[in-house]
């Protein structure tokens, strides 16, 4: 008897359970679209791969030492905050 009560419920909550969830259209709708955001920007600018025109940024040298402070910055522990008392006097 018990298992026969069980059963309608099991059936209910499956049904519930497959309202919930996403069905293939919604899938659908959104595959590929970075593959086509990818595609259109290769046609607005097909010739990107020949400019041969250098980057504006920082020189090899300067980025280099840019990256040498960032490593040893991350690398060393962050500094202690000096320790100190509130309201004891040094002086008696």
């Amino acid at each position: 008897m018990r298992h026969l009560l069980s059963l309608p419920l099991a059936c209910m909550l499956a049904s519930c359970a497959l309202q919930l969830t996403p069905t293939t259209p919604q899938w659908d709708r959104d595959f590929g679209i970075v593959t086509r955001v990818t595609l259109a920007q290769q046609v607005v600018d097909a010739e990107a791969g020949r400019n041969r025109d250098p980057v504006a940024g920082m020189d090899g040298r300067a980025a280099h030492a840019a990256y040498e402070r960032y490593q040893k910055a991350n690398s060393e522990p962050p500094a202690q905050p000096s320790a100190f008392t509130i309201g004891v006097s040094g002086a008696k």
